[in-house]
């Protein structure tokens, strides 16, 4: 499905309201002695995070080897700051050797029911309804993802050459999930692999993951890795590719502009320690803003973040260095200042001067290897 034009499509981590988390497990036969066990490490070690609520273990009542884990988190951030750490990494490591397969997924609360509320509806707290997302969102049926990982110094040439050099995979996954984009980025040697997927994100990478040329291309690039992985062995694999997931936090899409009159770029901000959600969220804010301007060269953003790593992929219409302010994120009242609390380096690193900006503009964005869309049929 693609967008039609003046379609505003928006989806956010950070409007604020109640998280619900659902994870499906099929566990192996005779694991569920161990998979309890494990179970309750996690639960007490998830119940001491901050924005924690509650939540739930349930089996089935038709196929005991199906589970269901249900937690609820008091908004979005505090729960991806958990789930991308690697507290989070060494915490569910007990639990793969128990889990056949399973499904994560997240939605935001949007309306509630229950004897509290259908009772007396006013004695409800203001802060209990004011969590709830205040209203639906319109979606345009594609899922976004990244992956992220580094280099060794002094092998990009190489790598860059390895990733543009590969044969696209096969872009229909099954009657529903098909990949519509891939594309592949480099800043210094760091490489972030952003990809649109209609349909199942989890069953198109499994599908990418499968396909032979895919996995040539893996097996070039191991030696150049700076994290060492082993992709025959399902644990080393695993704890690679959950230790590069690039999650979108946010993306807004104002539809100005027809696919063909689109340019896309990517911009990398390295936040100071402890700061990346709040560097991203500082970042949403200006792009729903330019999502809300006629005259913005910018047509839609998606912003990924993990740890302090922030990356920012632009749609725009023609060059961004044509409104380079606003491409960087700073044309605002005190956008700078609050850009320089956040950015490693403080606000030295952040410009002020145009010239200045038309650096930092450059400097941060990252090298496009490939891009490549799905054709329709």
């Amino acid at each position: 499905m693609t967008a039609t034009l003046s379609e505003r499509i928006s989806q956010s981590a950070f409007d604020g309201s109640r998280l619900r988390v659902v994870l499906l497990l099929d566990l192996y036969d005779g694991a569920q002695k161990q998979f309890l066990e494990a179970y309750e490490h996690l639960r007490n070690q998830v119940a001491s995070i901050p924005g924690h609520i509650s939540d739930q273990l349930c089996q089935s009542i038709e196929n005991p080897s199906q589970w269901l884990i249900t937690s609820e988190w008091e908004s979005a951030p505090p729960f991806l700051a958990w789930v991308n750490s690697e507290e989070h990494v060494e915490t569910v490591q007990p639990l793969h050797s128990c889990v056949r397969d399973t499904r994560s997924l997240r939605f935001s609360v949007l309306r509630e029911t229950g004897k509290a509320f259908e009772q007396a509806p006013e004695a409800a707290s203001e802060t209990a309804r004011g969590r709830l997302q205040a209203s639906p969102r319109l979606g345009d049926g594609v899922v976004r993802h990244a992956l992220t990982f580094t280099v060794k110094p002094g092998t990009e040439d190489i790598v860059a050459k390895i990733l543009a050099d590969y044969e696209s995979p096969s872009a229909r996954v099954d009657q529903v999930t098909r990949l519509r984009r891939t594309s592949l980025f480099m800043h210094g040697n760091r490489v972030v692999r952003a990809i649109e997927v209609e349909g199942d994100l989890l069953a198109a990478l499994r599908h990418v993951a499968r396909q032979p040329e895919v996995r040539a291309v893996e097996e070039a690039i191991n030696p150049y890795l700076e994290q060492d992985r082993d992709l025959s062995d399902s644990d080393s694999a695993r704890m690679f590719f959950t230790r590069a997931a690039l999650p979108t936090v946010h993306h807004v899409s104002a539809g100005r502009h027809k696919a063909e009159d689109i340019n896309r770029h990517a911009l990398f901000y390295q936040a100071k320690e402890g700061c990346g959600m709040a560097l991203a969220r500082l970042l949403a804010a200006h792009d729903e803003e330019a999502a809300d301007n006629p005259v913005s060269v910018i047509d839609s953003s998606t912003i990924f973040q993990r740890d302090d790593v922030v990356i920012r992929l632009l749609e725009a219409v023609g060059p961004i260095d044509a409104q380079p302010a606003q491409a960087v994120g700073i044309d605002g009242p005190g956008k700078v200042t609050r850009l320089g609390r956040l950015l490693d380096g403080g606000v030295t690193a952040v410009p002020t001067t145009e010239q200045d900006i038309a650096h930092f503009l450059t400097e941060s964005e990252m090298t496009l290897i490939t891009d490549r869309r799905a054709s329709e049929s």
